[in-house]
């Protein structure tokens, strides 16, 4: 029976009440559920090993506005969000132990610094006669509905995905609750933080960005809805998931997805909802295996843990050619490497806090197979910018960049001018970005390193001051 207990729903990388299996467990057993969000001043204003802000100002705008969005829901359910600053693990005992609750309900997170916070608040909460009790919410699949367990999932994606794909049923999302009964009895909600407080300055939207992207349950919603239903352009997605400007050429789901305000299983029964009243095509499967493909990731963090941050990666094979030269690191960080693919990118990273994945494949190569650069400074970096970042994801595709990752045809090596010409033949998304380099001609745009000094005058360009030299000959992928 319910009873009279109190419990805290605590809101980690979940940030949503569709599909929320800690709310319905939650619900299931109290009559007085405390929602909670902890921002970690850790997260927001340390840095990582290499000294990059932990999260950048696009991502800690984005959660801000998730955080917002979904007191806003628990609101309009009778309900209300507690917020504190500081370090959850603190934070969500201090209020455990105030309101004397039974329980602290939150979805598990697999990674080590999620795993010690919640480690070191179960050990706390131990102090006072309570516990936590765990959920899921990150995936697709469930583990325990998996044909092997997690220390055996295969470690080649394709074998992953045959062995579950058409074995495994995908169970339904749990329905959004109508109302949700909390009593906060005395205690103060607290006061949402700014941008600013969290360390960082307002700043404009830059046109050029393929999105506006606003955190929060409500615009995850819309922009599945839109994209599935409003546009169909689901019925084109696998030939135009690879391009590089503008909403339309992918789903651009990543963003909720990683932070939480979208669940992949929703994703995946409105795809599925689609077929069925549309017809399935490659394009609807093609989603479907873009979804396997964050699953396989993340088994692969729980499978091989702290491994997949390590410079040998999952199969402890370090390559000593790799070097820390943050000079060579910081020209492809500034977008200042002389290769127009690759500097184009960058700027939109760091103008934006997005990118492509063709975009992502080509930069990660880049830095690692031509520059030698240590691929943990490159993955690092994505951490701090990316809007869409995810540990598993992010990380697992760094391995399978630089070789180290469980997967044995991993170690791609990627033709930069090949991909350039396939992808952008005309040169519109360099243009973009570069604006110095508008007046090339598309058959030299992506290779302005072969421009004769007369050329250059001709297109009132000055390679090294215009725009700089090459630090690799593009001839390298032209050969």
């Amino acid at each position: 029976m319910k009873g009279k207990r109190k419990v805290i729903l605590w809101f980690r990388q979940d940030l949503r009440l569709h599909d929320n299996e800690a709310l319905f467990d939650a619900m299931e057993v109290s009559e007085n559920v405390i929602p909670v969000y902890v921002f970690d001043k850790r997260i927001f204003e340390g840095t990582t090993k290499f000294g990059f802000h932990k999260t950048s100002k696009f991502r800690s705008k984005f959660i801000l506005e998730s955080v917002i969005n979904l007191k806003e829901s628990l609101r309009s359910r009778g309900s209300d969000l507690l917020i504190r600053i500081g370090e959850p693990e603190e934070e969500v005992y201090k209020i455990a132990k105030a309101l004397r609750t039974s329980w602290v309900f939150c979805n598990r997170e697999r990674t080590e610094e999620e795993v010690i916070v919640q480690d070191e608040l179960e050990k706390k909460l131990w102090s006072i006669g309570q516990e936590i009790r765990y959920s899921r919410g990150k995936m697709l699949y469930y583990t325990q509905d998996l044909p092997f367990p997690v220390s055996h999932t295969p470690d080649a994606f394709s074998t992953f995905r045959k062995e579950v794909e058409k074995v495994v049923k995908i169970r339904k999302p749990f329905a959004t609750p109508e109302t949700i009964p909390t009593n906060f009895g005395k205690l103060k909600l607290g006061d949402m933080p700014t941008l600013e407080e969290l360390g960082h300055s307002n700043f404009e939207f830059d046109a050029r960005a393929v999105l506006d992207f606003k955190g929060g349950e409500s615009e995850a919603l819309a922009r599945l809805k839109y994209f599935i239903w409003d546009s169909e352009l689901i019925k084109n997605y696998k030939n135009t998931k690879d391009g590089l400007l503008g909403e339309a050429y992918s789903s651009k789901l990543s963003p909720w997805l990683s932070q939480g305000c979208l669940s992949p299983k929703q994703v995946y029964h409105e795809l599925k909802k689609f077929e069925s009243e549309k017809g399935a095509n490659e394009s609807t499967y093609c989603l479907f295996f873009e979804l396997i493909w964050r699953d396989f990731f993340r088994l692969m963090g729980k499978k091989y843990g702290n491994a997949i941050f390590q410079k040998g990666g999952p199969k402890h094979e370090t390559n000593h050619e790799l070097n820390d030269e943050m000079h060579l690191f910081e020209l492809w960080k500034q977008g200042r490497t002389g290769v127009p693919f690759i500097d184009a990118n960058m700027k939109e990273l760091n103008q934006t806090g997005f990118m492509s994945n063709r975009g992502r494949q080509n930069t990660a190569s880049f830095l690692v197979k031509d520059l030698k650069v240590n691929w943990q400074i490159g993955a690092e970096y994505f951490e701090s910018m990316l809007l869409d970042y995810d540990p598993c994801s992010n990380w697992g595709n760094w391995n399978y960049i630089a070789g180290v990752g469980s997967d044995p045809r991993e170690d791609r090596y990627v033709n930069i001018i090949s991909q350039a010409k396939r992808y952008d033949p005309q040169g519109e998304y360099v243009k973009t970005w570069l604006p110095k380099l508008k007046r090339l001609p598309s058959d030299r745009v992506h290779i302005p390193d072969t421009l004769s000094p007369s050329e250059q005058k001709e297109l009132n360009l000055k390679l090294g001051a215009d725009y700089p030299k090459a630090m690799l000959s593009t001839s390298r992928w032209t050969k």
